[in-house]
């Protein structure tokens, strides 16, 4: 029995073996033609602590790649530059942004990725670029640092101008005006006692008491507006009646006039109509003087019958 082992062919096969494992593997991550990758460029103005090499890339919570260079942008010593490798049917548009995340409370951030207008153009690279560039947007911890940077100053100018205001001499002035506030709050106290209190409710009712009465005053008073109304039609008449007495009398010695013009002057004829005509107006004048003397010995005697009931005349005996 031969028991010699051939160590040549033990290393070949191991060998083999070796490759074989490596050439599956590598056959096993070899991307196929949908999962192609891309490489893209993003500056960021803020700090990146956080952000490793392989930190994942993601596009709405999906892992679409990952970070595969970190360093200082040469064109811009204030930025940081990251080369991130994203599989090649990831939507990358020109409105696309990238934001630092947290992850957590781990402290490790990763890239998150969104779309931004789905309308834009895809995003690719410029004159002078390598990699297309993809915009940045700050991260929450960037605007809340911010935040927090424009409120302490806010803050800061607030403080210093309090300082201003509440200097040595403001500050008599506001003891000042505090002094004359309770002086004049005191006073206003004072005032508003229960007398006075009492005395404006007083003075309200006295109103309302005066309300009611010239409320019940109005209709005495359309009553007086009526009478007087009433009073002034009789004096028109009057006048009026006169006035025709007046033409009348024009018309005759118009007549008499043309008379003795013409030479048919009859005294007797032209004396009866004037006489009449005159006696007719003298009547009326007297009736129209006697109703103004009863109306205004009525006011004389009663003046309250202008707002109150007229006056019953009592009358004589036997009177009618």
């Amino acid at each position: 029995m031969n028991n010699r082992v051939n160590y040549t062919v033990i290393g070949f096969l191991v060998l083999l073996g070796l490759a074989l494992m490596l050439s599956f593997s590598y056959w096993l991550l070899k991307p196929s033609a949908e999962d192609e990758t891309k490489k893209y460029n993003i500056h960021f103005d803020e700090s990146v602590l956080g952000l490793n090499l392989d930190a994942p890339v993601k596009y709405r919570g999906i892992s679409v790649g990952k970070v595969s260079q970190l360093r200082i942008n040469p064109k811009n010593s204030e930025q940081v530059e990251v080369l991130i490798t994203i599989l090649k049917s990831t939507p990358i548009k020109s409105s696309t942004v990238a934001k630092l995340t947290s992850q957590g409370i781990t402290g490790l951030s990763y890239i998150n990725l969104n779309l931004g207008d789905n309308g834009a153009p895809a995003l690719v690279a410029k004159k002078g670029e390598i990699y297309p560039v993809i915009k940045t947007e700050p991260s929450f911890f960037e605007r809340f640092e911010k935040s927090l940077g424009t409120i302490s100053t806010k803050l800061s100018k607030t403080l210093t101008r309090t300082t201003e205001v509440l200097n040595d001499e403001n500050q008599k002035q506001f003891a000042l005006v505090l002094k004359r506030t309770a002086s004049f709050m005191d006073r206003m106290e004072m005032l508003l006692n229960d007398d006075t209190i009492t005395h404006f409710h007083s003075s309200m009712k006295n109103l309302d008491s005066a309300t009611e009465k010239i409320d019940s005053m109005v209709p005495k008073i359309e009553n007086l507006i009526d009478k007087s109304v009433a009073w002034e039609d009789k004096i028109s008449a009057s006048f009026a009646s006169i006035m025709h007495s007046y033409l009348g009398i024009k018309s005759s010695m118009d007549e008499i006039k043309r008379a003795v013009s013409s030479g048919e002057f009859n005294v007797k004829e032209i004396a009866g109509d004037v006489v009449s005509t005159l006696n007719n107006t003298l009547l009326q004048m007297q009736h129209l003087i006697i109703r103004v003397e009863s109306t205004l010995n009525q006011y004389e005697r009663s003046p309250s019958d202008i707002f109150y009931k007229q006056e019953s005349i009592k009358k004589g005996p036997g009177e009618n």
